[in-house]
């Protein structure tokens, strides 16, 4: 410090010669030389000693162009961009007093300034004063104007960019280089290839960066022959090229990113060295293709080497990625191990995604380890752990968590306002979903999605209209493929089937083209409708549009057709389908159920064991319900034994709803009398001794079925209880027991219940007719009703009965 003081004071003399200093030289003997006041001041900046160089250069009475532009330089180098536009405009002012001009240095340093800060008006203002200087302008300061330019640009100064290229004289590699980059971010792919050919042709030598930069755009064509053609020319120039590890690097990410991972694979075996980034872009390459395997086999490779320098935060970031999608939990723990013993365990960013691999291998107790041990937390962090506990069907838990981490102090993203619509849609509570509205619009959130989740939301809660509002608020430009998929999916689960196809046709006018989500959120509508033709059409378009072989589309498809009373069809899907869950399954047991085709309704379920899909308790509800529809009793009984001694999966009211109607489709009324008596729990209770008194009215035990009757008098009345008690009354109609009919229909009159119309549906030339019993709106009803009396005359004649169950 006394040095640099006496240093200062030293420049202070006319002279300005700084106090001689001992030279540092390997010849110790050689006489000492004098050092400037230049030298002294770049060592102050390089030393990271701003403040001592500012005071030195203040006490320099009139300071040379040399001096302000290392100081200015200084100032950059240290991260202080606004200090070098400050002294810049401090030299300006002198410059007008005759003081020291600007020289090229000193603009392109200025510039350097403004591209950091992205001061565009400043930077323009600097173009202002290069043009207005008698200073003709070097390379140098184009490539600074070219870079701040195409690093401030906005939408409407874009051309600014290619004026300023095109009016370059001279034009060297960095200039090059710049554009190159720009095009690129731009997303103009095609522009930064031919600016690479055009360099090439004019004379000018690519350099490493120009390949770094126009690797990206060749990614962004989608043609591998350019991109083999690139990586081609590459290794014509040379092991200094072939051999650069960022050149290898993002040519291994290229191939992936094109979808030829097994050329990426070729790149990365000819590299002689590798560091974490090549061992990283194959990993992640991998995993971007789906090769989850592969990336494991190579993130064990990458352990085996022993080597530090080719592990990174990355690199295990991606190797749990690709546990994620494998669902592998010993390799979670496997890795988590690794991660103990090294010195990554502290990493955020990994244990965010440990967290979201523990997650999806559904083990909520190890990702709250993780959680809780958690030494520093970030938003992903808290993020993560709040999808967690949503995906494990923990809704409160995680509303709950999302309270903390506002008390925690942690801003409130996108991610987490998704995942606070989407635990009010999964507890269609709408008192959540208003409040998350309601944040949404004091904060004025916007995000790429938001509406679609809004309305998934309050269709979701049973508030169509609010979604219809929200969908119509949507300008059609910004409707996205999203939005279209929320609104037809929130008629359809409110049994809108009709307008859900309406807003389908009204999406396909729009040009709007259908994805997997939309065919497997319309398809339950042409089966409700039994409109089996368009469902037909749907189908060929998925086979046309490679979407047939989709998980959520292959499924409805198979529910589709069973419905629709085409078994055949859904069967030949379920057979071709390359991709099953157990959703998948589920519908073509049921499927088999609903035909009687109980025996191979079995077989399905008793083969998911081989695929390794294990049954859900919906899977034991379609099960039953197949052994119930085909006569199977011991089967069935036997299957709801296995449930949870076998499977772990504990009885609902609707598997004891399908054992009660089992035993009572077969006479065996008073086992089944027994077993709904077991059932003490709240719940829907009530679809239990209905289907136990439906089958009291088919064996004419109707002593049993008034006790049922009182058993069901007794639980709290809703809509659902109508057909029940029309039932009761069609009981005592059999008894020809009047009073009893004349009583429960005064009932039902008194408590304001009616039972709903049955309504059906056909379909003739293309268009769906809906009619209910003894309609007369149909414009034909009068030729309907006259052939209805001329076949019912002809069916008299045959001496036909009909089978009545």
């Amino acid at each position: 410090m006394r040095m640099v003081v006496s240093s200062s004071s030293a420049a202070s003399h006319s002279s300005f010669s700084a106090a001689p200093i001992p030279a540092q030289d390997s010849d110790r003997g050689s006489p000492s030389k004098p050092r400037t006041i230049r030298f002294r001041l770049s060592s102050l900046c390089q030393n990271g000693q701003l403040q001592l160089a500012r005071q030195l250069f203040d006490a320099i009475p009139h300071p040379t162009t040399v001096l302000w532009n290392t100081l200015i330089i200084g100032c950059i180098c240290n991260d202080l961009p606004h200090e070098a536009i400050s002294l810049y405009c401090r030299m300006r002012y002198t410059v007008k007093s005759d003081g020291p001009k600007c020289d090229a240095y000193t603009y392109s340093s200025v510039l350097k300034a403004c591209t950091e800060t992205r001061q565009l008006l400043i930077g323009k203002a600097v173009h202002c004063h290069v043009l207005r200087s008698d200073l003709h302008p070097s390379r140098i300061i184009w490539s600074s104007l070219l870079n701040m330019y195409s690093t401030c640009h906005w939408k409407s100064d874009s051309d600014l960019v290619e004026r300023v290229f095109r009016v370059m004289r001279k034009r060297n590699v960095v200039s090059w280089n710049i554009m190159i980059s720009w095009y690129a971010k731009m997303g103009r792919f095609m522009e930064a290839f031919r600016h690479m050919v055009m360099m090439m042709r004019t004379g000018v030598s690519p350099s490493v960066v120009s390949f770094v930069n126009v690797i990206p755009a060749v990614s962004g064509l989608r043609s591998i022959d350019i991109a083999c053609a690139l990586y081609g020319m590459l290794t014509k120039y040379g092991e200094d090229y072939s051999k650069n590890l960022y050149l290898v690097s993002s040519s291994i990410i290229m191939f992936a990113e094109l979808g030829y991972p097994d050329y990426a694979r070729k790149v990365f075996n000819n590299a002689l060295e590798k560091n974490a980034h090549v061992w990283n872009a194959m990993i992640g390459g991998y995993v971007l293709n789906s090769y989850p395997n592969l990336a494991l086999q190579l993130f064990s490779d990458v352990l085996e080497t022993q080597c530090e320098g080719n592990i990174d935060e990355v690199t295990f970031v991606s190797a749990l990625t690709a546990a994620s999608d494998l669902r592998h939990f010993d390799v979670a723990q496997q890795v988590h191990a690794y991660l103990i013993k090294s010195s990554f365990i502290s990493s955020v960013v990994i244990l965010n995604a440990l967290m979201s691999l523990y997650s999806k291998c559904n083990s909520i107790v190890d990702t709250q380890k993780v959680f809780s041990r958690m030494k520093r937390r970030d938003a992903v962090s808290w993020n993560t752990m709040i999808c967690a506990l949503v995906q494990n069907e923990l809704e409160y838990e995680g509303l709950m968590l999302a309270y903390e981490m506002q008390k925690q102090g942690i801003s409130v993203d996108d991610v987490t306002i998704t995942a606070l619509l989407s635990i009010a849609s999964s507890l269609r509570n709408h008192k959540i979903g208003k409040q998350v509205h309601a944040y949404l619009i004091r904060h004025g959130f916007q995000f790429t999605g938001m509406e679609s989740y809004l309305i998934y939301m309050y269709a979701k809660s049973g508030f169509v209209k609010v979604a219809e509002e929200i969908f119509k608020r949507t300008c059609r430009s910004n409707r996205d493929l999203a939005t279209w998929n929320s609104m037809i999916s929130g008629y359809t689960q409110n049994a809108l089937f009709e307008e859900a196809l309406h807003l389908f046709q009204q999406m396909l006018q729009e040009n709007i083209f259908p994805n997997s989500i939309t065919l497997a959120s319309i398809l339950p509508a042409c089966s409700k409708l039994g409109w089996i033709e368009l469902g037909k059409r749907l189908h060929c378009f998925s086979i046309r549009s490679l979407l047939d072989t989709n998980l959520y589309v292959s499924s409805a498809l198979v529910d589709m057709y069973s419905k629709s009373g085409s078994i055949n069809y859904a069967e030949r899907v379920f057979t071709k389908a390359t991709e099953k869950n157990s959703v998948t399954y589920t519908n073509m047991i049921l499927g088999y159920g609903q035909h009687g085709l109980g025996d191979k309704a079995l077989n399905l379920f008793h083969s998911m064991k081989e695929t390794g899909i294990k049954p859900d308790a919906i899977t034991f509800v379609a099960a039953l319900s197949a052994c119930s529809y085909a006569g199977l009793i011991n089967e069935g009984l036997h299957l709801f034994q296995s449930m949870q001694a076998e499977h772990g999966i504990t009885p609902s009211m609707e598997h004891y709803a399908c054992v009660v109607d089992m035993l009572g489709r077969v006479g065996r009324l008073s086992e089944a009398y027994d077993i709904a008596g077991k059932v003490n729990r709240e719940g829907d209770v009530l679809e239990i001794w209905g289907s136990l008194l439906s089958a009291c009215k088919v064996h004419h035990n109707f002593e049993l079925g008034k006790l049922v009757a009182s058993k069901m008098l007794e639980i709290q009345v809703s809509e659902r209880a109508i057909g029940y008690h029309v039932l009761l009354s069609n009981i005592h109609a059999e008894e020809r027991n009047w009073e009893y009919v004349k009583s429960v229909r005064r009932e039902m009159v008194d408590r304001g219940l009616t039972k709903e119309v049955g309504c059906s549906w056909i379909e003739v030339c293309g268009n769906v007719f809906s009619f209910v019993s003894r309609d007369g709106k149909h414009p034909r009803g009068a030729e309907i009703y006259e052939m209805l009396m001329n076949l019912s005359a002809n069916l008299k004649d045959a001496d036909y009965m009909p089978y009545l169950l």
